[in-house]
Formats: structure tokens, C-alpha cells, sequence
């Protein structure tokens, strides 16, 4: 038994030795590929990287390091990095990937102040990503270096332009709110506006929010509610909608319901026809929920007119439920009207396209019923009037209307008044005797006020 432990420990010895021997030949094979002269920087690299990789499999570290900064080292005669005259030993120490292989092994295995050194010789070199800079910043934070990791997103601030930049300042933004909050309240201000300043509409809405979010939980709501409203301008035209939704949402909570009218009416002017037609649907209904008819059907009227009837039929029919439910006779006549006027405007439209197509056609094909189909679109005109004309709602006979055209007009309505009137009340003296008599009690119905027209102000049990 004794015997076969020895002979396993000197087979276990001979490996050792055998590898050994592997290792010292390896490196000498590695430090003559080092002396090659490549054809691109990037294959040298490749050397250096696997050499290192191949020290760090066998636990030898402080020799990964080694290697990692005779590679990084500046030659003695420094050369572009594209500058294909000079041989890649020369433009090595400009090489990304070398360096970013020589940061994760100082963080794993270094000190702080050695990574921290490479992280700036990086900077330095101006051949940083933006991705390094988000690295070398939390790796600040996580030895709770705050500053220095701010100072860190700075400066890659300013090596990168837009779009490059979005990640940095993203991350630094998010970053300094965590850290400081509402303490240094103007500073996060000054770089949201730094920020913002010559940031491309793509990337606005998650910024704007951002800045939103900071006013709302440490600001000033007028503030908050200033920078939904620079939002709503910023972003692409795909995201406003989305924007004045939560514009919107953000308003009735602070505000109350009431406050969100011009929002309503300023999303209606700027969003395309569909959004825009969502949008006073919405409108209109929030206007009927408080109770104001006139104006949700105000809003209806105005929206019709840039809704086809043959297109949206769905809009038409809320319409009309609106006015089956809240309206009378005459309002919904008055709708039916609108509608047919705004079908007859779509269709003239279309008919003037139609014709001028016609027109094209008869001018390359002439004589070829080209007069046919003129007469035909004018007969469809003339019968979308005539429903228009008989939609108009009737005057009653027993209206008498007055006209200031001629004098004898006026002579004729000045005897019809002095005309005797049966029903006539005569008011004699003894009304100031009636006054004195006790008037009966009037009871006034109460109706509740919905809360969300005060949003976060809450009325009282008394009011």
C-alpha cells in the first residue's frame, strides 16, 4: 500500500515537471511570435491575449500582469494607429483590446489605484468606448469613489458625440439622482439642460421622463409639469401621442381633470388625423363625465371634420350614441346634417381627383367617353346636395322672422305687436300688496362633484 502512494506521488511530480517543461517552452514560443511582423495590429494582440490567458490558467497572475503591461508599454517611437508604415510592435499600445483584457485582470487581481491608473491611461489614449467609461464609473462607485466616478462619466462625455454619448449620460443622470436626490437639486438640473441641449428627438422621451421624474418627486410640480410640456414638442412625431397621454395622466393627478382642457385642445392640433380623432373621443368624453354637453358636443363637431364617414364609421356611431343618450330630435337632425356636408366635402374631394384623372386620360385617349363620365360625377354632385338640402330642419309656419331690408317690413311688425293679445296679464297695483305674502320654499336637488376634479387636492366632508 505504502509503495503504490509513493509511486503515485512521483508519477503526480513527473506531471509536474512535464508541465513545467510545457510551460518555459510555450513561453519561448510565445516570445518569438511577439517578434513577428504581422499585417495588422489586431494579430499581435491576439499573441499577447493568449499568452496571458495561458499564465492565468496556471494560477500564475503576477506574470499575467507582467505581460499585460511589457504589451500596454509606450515603444520608443510612438506611431499612428493606422499608420500601416510602421510595423505593429510600434502601434501595439494603442490596441483596444490588449487594453480592456489589462483592465479586467487589474480589477480581478490588481490594487485600486493600479486599475484606476489603466482606466485613465485609457482616457488618455482616446480610444475609450462608451462602455469602458460605464465600467470605469461603477467600478469608482462600487469603492465608493462617487465623485471620482462622476468625474469619470465627464470625461467620456466629452471624448463621444450623439447617439455614442445616450449610454453615458443615461447612466450618469440615473447615477448622480441615487446618490444626491433632492440635495444638489440644481446641479441635476443643469445637467439635465446640458443634456438635453443637443440631444437628437430619438432619445428625448426617455430623458424628458427622467427630468419629469426628479421634478415630481423633489422639485416643483409646475416644474414637472413644464417639462411634459418641452416633451410633448421633443420627441418623434410617433411618440407624441404617447407623450400626451402621460401628460395627460400626470395633470389630473396634480391638477384635477379640469386642468387637462388645453392639453386636449393643444394634442388636437398637433397629432395626425387618427391619433387626433382618439384624442377628442377622449375629449369629448371626459367633457360629458363633468356634466358640460355642450362642449363634448362642441368637440364632436370639430373632430367630424376631419373624419370621412366611408373611413370612420366607429366615430360617427359614438356620436350619435352621444346624442340618442343626451341630446333631443333637433341635435341629432343637426348631426345627421354634418355628416352628410362632410361626406359631400370628402366626396367632392375625391370626385375633383377622379376628374383629374379623367382629364388626363381623355387628353391621351380623346373621343372616348371622357364627356360620359363628366356627366356622370356632376349628377352624383348635384344628388349629394339635394340630401344635404333636405337635411336642413324646417322652419315652422307660426315664426315670424324680421328683416331690417325695408321700411314697410318694419312698419308691418311694429302693428303686428301692437295687436291685441288675449293672454295678455295685466300688472296693476296690487302687485306691491302680493309682494308682502310668504313665498313658498324652493328645494335645490345637490349633486356631488367628482373627486377627480380636484386630483390631489381633496375636498373637505363639509364642502
Amino acid at each position: 500500500m505504502v509503495g503504490s502512494c509513493n509511486i503515485l506521488l512521483r508519477s503526480i511530480e513527473v506531471i509536474h515537471a512535464y508541465c513545467f517543461l510545457c510551460v518555459l517552452q510555450a513561453r519561448v514560443i510565445f516570445e518569438k511570435g511577439t517578434k513577428v511582423e504581422y499585417m495588422k495590429v489586431d494579430e499581435l494582440a491576439g499573441v499577447w491575449c493568449e499568452w496571458t490567458e495561458m499564465e492565468i490558467r496556471h494560477e500564475n497572475y503576477d506574470d499575467a500582469l507582467k505581460l499585460m503591461r511589457r504589451a500596454t508599454a509606450a515603444p520608443s517611437r510612438k506611431a499612428a494607429y493606422h499608420d500601416k508604415s510602421e510595423p505593429v510592435q510600434n502601434r501595439l499600445y494603442k490596441n483596444l483590446k490588449l487594453w480592456s483584457m489589462y483592465a479586467d485582470l487589474e480589477e480581478s487581481f490588481g490594487t485600486f489605484k493600479s486599475t484606476k491608473a489603466v482606466y485613465d491611461r485609457i482616457i488618455d489614449l482616446r480610444i475609450a468606448t462608451p462602455q469602458i467609461i460605464i465600467n470605469y464609473g461603477m467600478f469608482l462607485e462600487e469603492n465608493q469613489y462617487f465623485e471620482e466616478a462622476f468625474k469619470a462619466y465627464e470625461k467620456g462625455i466629452g471624448l463621444f458625440k450623439w447617439p455614442n454619448v445616450y449610454d453615458i449620460w443615461n447612466t450618469y443622470l440615473t447615477k448622480f439622482m441615487e446618490r444626491y436626490g433632492g440635495k444638489k437639486l440644481e446641479r441635476t438640473r443643469d445637467l439635465f439642460e446640458q443634456c438635453l441641449e443637443d440631444c437628437p428627438a430619438k432619445f428625448t422621451k426617455t430623458l424628458y421622463l427622467l427630468y419629469a421624474k426628479l421634478e415630481e418627486k423633489y422639485g416643483l410640480s409646475r416644474h414637472a409639469v413644464a417639462v411634459y410640456d418641452r416633451a410633448t414638442k421633443a420627441v418623434l412625431p410617433e411618440e407624441q401621442y404617447e407623450m400626451f397621454n402621460i401628460y395627460i395622466k400626470r395633470v389630473a393627478e396634480v391638477y384635477g381633470v379640469t386642468q387637462t382642457r388645453p392639453i386636449y385642445e393643444k394634442a388636437v392640433e398637433v397629432l395626425p388625423d387618427n391619433e387626433a380623432r382618439e384624442m377628442c373621443i377622449r375629449f369629448a368624453d371626459l367633457e360629458r363625465k363633468l356634466g358640460e354637453i355642450d362642449r363634448a358636443r362642441a368637440v364632436y363637431a370639430h373632430c367630424s371634420q376631419m373624419c370621412d364617414p366611408r373611413v370612420t364609421a366607429t366615430f360617427w356611431q359614438v356620436w350619435k350614441d352621444f346624442e340618442i343618450k343626451h341630446g333631443n330630435e333637433d341635435t341629432v337632425r343637426e348631426m345627421l346634417r354634418i355628416k352628410r356636408s362632410i361626406q359631400a366635402k370628402f366626396n367632392t374631394q375625391v370626385n375633383f381627383m377622379s376628374a383629374q384623372m379623367i382629364a388626363v386620360e381623355g387628353a391621351a385617349k380623346p373621343n372616348q367617353g371622357a364627356i360620359d363620365d363628366m356627366q356622370l360625377l356632376e349628377q352624383r354632385a348635384q344628388a349629394l346636395a339635394a340630401e344635404a338640402e333636405a337635411d336642413k330642419p324646417k322652419l315652422k309656419k307660426d315664426i315670424l322672422f324680421v328683416r331690417g331690408d325695408t321700411e314697410a317690413k318694419r312698419e308691418a311688425v311694429a302693428e303686428a305687436t301692437r295687436a291685441a293679445n288675449p293672454a295678455e296679464i295685466n300688472i296693476d297695483d296690487d302687485e306691491d300688496e302680493d309682494s308682502d305674502e310668504e313665498v313658498d320654499e324652493v328645494n335645490v336637488e345637490q349633486k356631488s362633484i367628482p373627486s377627480e376634479v380636484f386630483g390631489s387636492i381633496k375636498a373637505d366632508k363639509d364642502d
